[in-house]
Formats: structure tokens, C-alpha cells, sequence
């Protein structure tokens, strides 16, 4: 919103604040914590974003001004049973992951900082008696299997990396006396059986199919299959066949020399060297990396990129676009289409329909129904922006009035949630120093009734200057913890009533202005920085005076200095040109607003990683303005 200066107690606070006190207050949150890539929090001091980040899992601290991660508990290790995992099943070490694999069978470990496994318990042997054998009959050491098989009589144990039959307590006699019975086991190799192949003892059936690859031993009685030499183990590369294994083991080790291979058992994918960190740009998977470090340093030279577990987890991303938010400055119908509609990249539309038409709490009230349906439709978010005529002396009485303020908010958060609007754009202006507490007490009983309705509060804060901060009404810490967003209004700079000519918004004060807020601890995802669409025309004296001045538009910028024939002339104090021209004898200077004034302010934007930016205001634009932010958001 337009802004007016604020009223202080004394001149003389400028002096009170010295630059170690300036700075001892600094809260200026420096780290940022995440779960996953969703921010959770923003703290000024490192021990403290560790300790807060330390209370959940797969979450990590991160240097705002660098996005460098300082500190992070993402697992290490993770179980697998065949295919399946689960959350829990992370660690952050082999030893806790291990003692979980140990609970299941069929389980296996993976370091997430490299390819395959570091322990599994997959079984190596299998105990049968006859041709039977049972589930918890299968074991990962030849000594754990013997153990169990003594337990039997005619026991065997097959080897189950060479399907080979490698112990058994049978007799010679016994065995002498099996082979002497009715054939009841043929080996096949697909569906051919020679005719040798029928046999009354098992071993012998098995030593037969080891000679025949892919071959099995099925029962001929009931057509079971009680064993097979079939390579169970699959080896692909990049969804592409590569090979078939009998034993695991020579599955892992062959799958070990390629890169992006997996083993399917079953149709079930049981190991894989597929790298765990995916990068990807607009969807399109660009890298796999084995740690978060590499991932990160290859993810952050490109813009919409995100980095993605193996498990579809997004750990991180710098997706994050800049809110376009702009003020209307009027509550016609046809003033705020037009204004929307010239428009691309804008977010959220601010049209002004409501007023504090006195001290009573009685509500001005301009809003259309009609407006807002048709703004939503194309797709704005709607922040009606409330605002107090910048009368303080009626703003004073109101905020002494606590039935005059309960009935001002009923009214506002009715009707706008009656209006389905989104939020509320709070824009109090010209307020009296010593309305600081009232104010803000008004702020968080405004702010309680509105998130009671499901609405979200915006406020506008004049730039200003910390060294007089607190001489004024405005407590930016007490303010910032009860709403939404703050929209500073970095303009005005040099304003009407300045005795000496200067630009509306030079960029190393705009850029302070943004220091100063975030030193008052306000998260950056609640900072809007308002940029001006106009600038100050000053006409000065003999002197270089100002005697008058007057507001252009950015839009008619271009054609006035074409038709004064102005020169230009770069201002390092306000990084901007100053722009001179001569009118009916008159010396004119203002100082240039442009798509590279506005280009630099959303710079300024980026590089404190604000919520984004608001302009003052809409209509004072052009079509190319807008072409250039939403290259830029």
C-alpha cells in the first residue's frame, strides 16, 4: 500500500540506539530446519536449529544464505524383506539395522551410500526329510542346517547356491534299500524326460538334474516338484536383461560389475545397485547420486530441480517461486479486471474494500462479490486490503475502544468469509507512537478471529529504520509472530513532503530495509518486499531545490523522457539513474523505475529468500514488466 511516514515521540531518538545496541538485537534467523524438503522452523542460532532439528526424523539444518547443509540425521541403512521396507526400518547405523534385519527372515541391510548389501541372512542351506522340508528349515550356515537335520531320521541338506545334496544321515544300507524300490522321481528338463531319468532314490534323482541345466525332480505319484535346478535369480540392467543365476551369491556378484542392476527372485526386486539419490528438473530424472552431498552439489546448478530417495521421498528442492502480489488502490469492478488481466506470474490481488469509517468501529465497505468470484476463477488469490484513512487521530480513539474494535472485526471477518476470499491485507497507516500496544494487541485479537474463519492475515509495515523502531507503533517481533505475511513497504524513500529531491526507493535502502526486518527475527517466508511501480518527478529551483513534486508511472516513464529529451545519468548513491530533463523553463530530476530497476528488487528478493514481492501498485504497469518477472519468479 502507499506509504505515509510514521509519528514518532521526539526527534531526538535517532541518538538513542547506539550500534552496539543495533546489534546485540539482531535476531536475523540464519538457519533453516526441514523435514524431508518441508521447512519446519527458522532460528538466528546454529546449537539451536540442531536441537530443534534433532526432535524429527529425516530432517536436516540448512545455512539459509548458502542452502549448505550443516547438520543432518538422514538414515544410512535401511532392512529390506525381499521387496518390502518400511519408514521404520531406516537407521543410522549398521549395527541397529542389522539387529532389526535380524527379526525376519529373508532380510538383507543396504548402505544407502552405495550399491547392494552389507549383510542379509538370505538362506544358503535347506533341511529335508524324504522330500519334505519346512519353512523354518532353511538356514545361512552349513553348521546351523547339520544341527537341525541330526534331529531327523533320513535327513539331507541341499546346498542352495549349487542345488547340490551335501550331507544326509541315511545309511548305505537304507540307501541300498531305497534305490531298490518302485521309481517314483523323474527328472525334466522343460517338459522332456529321457527315459533313464526315472529314479526310486532321491539323491540319485538330484545328482541326474545337476548334470541338465534349468532341469527339476517332480514326484510322479502327485506330479510335485521336490526339487529344482532352475536359475531362480534374474540379473537386469536398466530394466534390460543381463543373466540367471542358481545361487544368489553369483547373482550378486556378477549384478556387482554394472551399474543401475537389480536381481529380481520371484518377480520380486531383492538387491539393487541403483544409486539412492535421484535428481531431477521439471520431472525428468537428470543424475543418481550415492550421497546427499554429490546429489546436492549436481542438483543446485539447476533451476526446478529436486532430489528424490529411491522410495519417491523428496528430500530437497529449490522449486520454491516467489509470490507476485499487487495492490489495486481501488475497489471498481472494471478497474481491478482490467488490472488482473494485464497481469502474467501475479499470485495474489489485494482490491480495497474496506475502510474504518470511524471510531465506533463502523466498516466502509466496497466489496463485490461478483469481483472476487471472477478473480478466483482466474486463478488470484484475493487479500482484500482493509485500511484506516491514515487518520491518526481517529485511529487513536478506535484503538481505545475495545467494543468499537470487536465490532470492526466481527464485520471485516464475516464478510469476507461470506466473500470466500482467501485472506486480508491489513494496511493501517499514519499511526501514533503511543498506539504501539493497542495496536498490536488489536493485530492478534484481528488475526485470532480471522485463522478462526480459515483466513490469513497480511500486514503492511512502513520500511522504516531500526534505530527508531521501537518510537514507533509498530512491534515487528509481536506482529510477526501473530500473522501470516508482513508486506514491507520499501518506498518513499524520498516522499511529498521531503526537502530535498531523491528517489522513491533506492536500492541499497530498499535492500537494508529487508536486513532490518529479518535483524527483528521475522521468518523470510513471511516477508513480502513491496517495490514501487512510480517514481518522484521533483522540480527544483535555481538552487536545485524541489519547490513542487508529482508522481509518474512507470508506464509513462518511457514516452516522457522521449518527448523532454531527458539525459541520464547513473546514481551510484541510489544504484539507479538519475534522469534530467527541462520543462516550460523548469528544471525536472526524478530517479528512473524500469524492468532493470524492478529486475534488481526481485533480485534483492531472491537473495534473502522472501516469500516474494508486492507492487505498488497495479495499472502503473506494463505487459513487458510482467514478461520480465515471470522469467524471472
Amino acid at each position: 500500500m502507499k506509504a505515509v511516514h510514521w509519528i514518532l515521540t521526539g526527534a531526538v531518538v535517532v541518538s538513542l540506539c547506539s550500534p552496539l545496541q543495533a546489534q546485540a538485537a539482531d535476531k536475523t534467523t540464519k538457519y533453516r530446519v526441514y523435514q524431508n524438503n518441508k521447512i519446519v522452523t527458522e532460528l538466528s542460532d546454529y546449537s539451536q536449529a540442531e536441537a530443534y532439528a534433532k526432535q524429527f526424523k529425516n530432517s536436516h539444518v540448512e545455512e539459509i544464505s548458502t542452502r549448505k547443509w550443516v547438520w543432518n540425521n538422514f538414515p544410512r541403512y535401511q532392512v529390506f524383506q525381499y521387496d518390502f521396507t518400511q519408514p521404520q526400518w531406516t537407521f543410522p547405523t549398521l549395527d541397529a539395522a542389522v539387529a532389526e534385519a535380524k527379526r525376519w527372515g529373508h532380510a538383507s541391510v543396504r548402505d544407502l551410500q552405495s550399491g547392494g548389501w552389507v549383510w542379509n541372512n538370505y538362506p544358503r542351506y535347506r533341511v529335508y526329510q524324504g522330500d519334505s522340508t519346512q519353512t523354518s528349515w532353511e538356514f545361512t550356515t552349513l553348521a546351523d542346517a547339520t544341527a537341525e537335520a541330526r534331529k531327523w531320521r533320513h535327513a539331507h541338506i541341499i546346498d542352495l547356491g549349487t542345488n547340490k545334496w551335501v550331507w544326509d544321515n541315511i545309511s548305505a544300507a537304507d540307501k541300498s534299500s531305497l534305490r531298490s524300490g518302485t521309481p517314483v522321481y523323474r527328472v525334466y528338463q522343460d517338459a522332456y524326460s529321457a527315459p533313464a531319468w526315472s529314479f526310486a532314490y532321491l539323491e540319485d534323482a538330484v545328482n541326474e538334474s545337476l548334470k541338465w541345466g534349468g532341469s527339476k525332480v517332480v514326484r510322479t505319484t502327485d506330479n510335485a516338484v521336490v526339487h529344482t535346478n532352475e536359475a531362480s535369480y534374474k540379473v537386469y540392467q536398466s530394466d534390460n536383461f543381463l543373466s540367471e543365476f542358481q545361487s544368489l551369491d553369483a547373482a550378486a556378484a556378477y549384478a556387482s560389475r554394472w551399474a543401475h542392476s537389480e536381481i529380481s527372485y520371484n518377480g520380486k526386486i531383492i538387491w539393487s545397485n541403483y544409486p539412492y539419490y535421484q535428481v531431477l528438473q521439471n520431472n525428468t530424472l537428470i543424475g543418481d547420486f550415492n550421497t546427499i552431498p554429490q546429489a546436492l552439489e549436481y542438483a543446485s546448478k539447476y533451476s526446478n530441480s529436486t532430489i528424490r530417495t529411491l522410495d519417491r521421498n523428496v528430500i530437497w528442492d529449490n522449486l520454491r517461486k516467489m509470490q507476485y502480489w499487487g495492490w489495486t488502490g481501488s475497489s471498481a469492478a472494471s478497474t481491478i479486471q482490467a488490472q488482473a488481466s494485464g497481469t502474467v506470474g501475479l499470485d495474489v490481488v489485494s482490491p480495497t474494500y474496506f475502510q474504518l469509517a470511524d471510531a465506533s468501529g463502523k466498516v466502509d465497505d466496497k466489496s463485490e462479490a461478483a469481483t472476487v468470484d471472477w478473480l478466483k476463477k482466474q486463478g488470484f488469490t484475493v487479500y482484500p486490503l482493509i485500511n484506516n484513512q491514515f487518520n491518526a487521530e481517529m485511529t487513536s480513539a478506535f484503538l481505545a475502544n475495545p467494543a468499537a474494535q470487536t465490532a470492526f472485526i466481527r464485520q471485516i471477518v464475516d464478510k469476507a468469509a461470506a466473500l470466500k476470499v482467501d485472506g486480508l491485507n491489513l494496511d493501517f497507516e499514519s499511526l501514533s507512537a503511543k498506539d504501539r500496544a493497542s495496536y498490536t494487541a488489536f493485530v492478534k485479537q484481528f488475526t485470532d478471529a480471522a485463522h478462526a474463519k480459515k483466513l490469513s492475515v497480511s500486514i503492511d509495515l512502513p520500511r522504516g529504520s531500526i534505530k527508531w523502531n521501537d518510537k514507533t507503533a509498530y512491534d515487528h517481533e509481536k506482529l510477526a509472530s501473530y500473522v501470516d505475511y508482513i508486506a514491507i513497504m520499501a518506498y518513499d524513500q524520498y516522499w511529498k513532503g521531503s526537502t530535498e529531491p531523491g528517489s522513491v526507493s533506492g536500492l541499497p535502502w530498499a535492500e537494508q530495509g529487508v536486513i532490518e526486518f529479518l535483524s527483528y527475527g521475522i521468518p523470510r517466508d513471511k516477508l513480502i518486499m513491496g517495490i514501487p511501480y512510480y517514481v518522484r518527478d521533483w522540480t527544483l529551483d535555481a538552487a536545485g531545490k524541489p519547490v513542487e513534486n508529482k508522481a509518474i508511472l512507470l508506464k509513462d516513464i518511457p514516452a516522457l523522457i522521449t518527448a523532454k529529451k531527458a539525459v541520464k545519468t547513473w546514481d551510484n548513491e541510489f544504484k539507479q539513474y538519475r534522469v534530467d530533463y527541462t520543462e516550460d523553463g523548469k528544471k525536472h530530476v526524478f530517479w528512473l523505475e524500469d524492468n532493470d530497476t524492478v529486475k534488481q528488487r526481485l533480485a534483492i528478493a531472491r537473495k534473502y529468500d522472501l516469500a516474494g514481492v508486492a507492487a505498488w501498485r497495479l495499472g502503473y504497469d506494463t505487459p513487458q514488466l510482467w514478461e520480465m518477472m515471470l522469467q524471472e519468479k
